[in-house]
């Protein structure tokens, strides 16, 4: 990566989740520099330090979406942990056969925007609540906090994406309903502070990728319809 492509993703512009968390570190920071208090300068200081924070890690850069209809693109930024076939989550009723699960980690310093790995319309989407175990973790799939979609391809073909809560992450934000349609590398929705993406692809559709490797969502191809 070149250095203005490093600049530019740096300095992407904040998902408006952001929103909140920069007016309130931003208000802070400016208050407490303000008073003549070495106590409130302190904690003017730590504000500011949080709002750059916030800055860097709800920004949401814009992404080349493969124009490869057969092109399933990673839902999420990350490094994938965990490839292997298992039975789709149950509470998308996509019946137990197993299916290629890639699973997708984020640390605080990926971008956390989701993605659609394809076109498609969401047909389900089901909340679950539990855990906040270490998202790298392969438990983290059943145990932790999560909110999984079933995407409804436009041949009938049925894939997943499942947005699961980590040990920091304790906010799950799906814009997403069902009925809705989506464009491949469509943004959905967006994890707080480090978390995981899990995409279940269709009955005989193979993984293109293998553990370890770094994805970047709405480009990286993960898999070929």
């Amino acid at each position: 990566m070149s250095l203005i492509q490093s600049l530019k993703l740096v300095m992407a512009p904040p998902h408006p989740a952001a929103r909140p968390f920069l007016l309130a570190s931003g208000a802070g920071a400016l208050l407490g520099r303000a008073l003549p208090f070495r106590a409130t300068k302190l904690a003017g200081t730590a504000c500011g330090l949080f709002f750059g924070f916030c800055l860097y890690f709800f920004r949401d850069p814009q992404r080349v979406v493969p124009a490869d209809a057969h092109a399933v693109v990673a839902p999420a930024d990350g490094h994938v942990v965990s490839v292997e076939k298992v039975a789709p989550p149950p509470e998308l009723d996509m019946g137990t056969t197993p299916v290629w699960r890639i699973a997708t980690f984020l640390s605080v310093l990926d971008v956390h925007v989701n993605r659609m790995p394809a076109a498609g319309t969401v047909t389900r989407i089901a909340y679950h609540a539990g855990q906040f175990l270490n998202a790298s973790l392969d438990k983290a799939s059943e145990l932790n906090e999560r909110n999984a979609l079933r995407l409804t391809l436009p041949d009938g073909r049925n894939m997943a994406v499942v947005q699961i809560a980590g040990l920091i992450a304790r906010r799950i934000l799906c814009d997403a309903e069902e009925g809705m349609q989506y464009e491949k590398g469509e943004r959905f929705g967006l994890i707080r502070f480090g978390s995981r993406t899990d995409l279940y692809l269709p009955e005989g559709v193979d993984p293109l990728v293998e553990v370890g490797q770094t994805m970047t969502g709405g480009e990286t191809v993960m898999a070929r319809l």
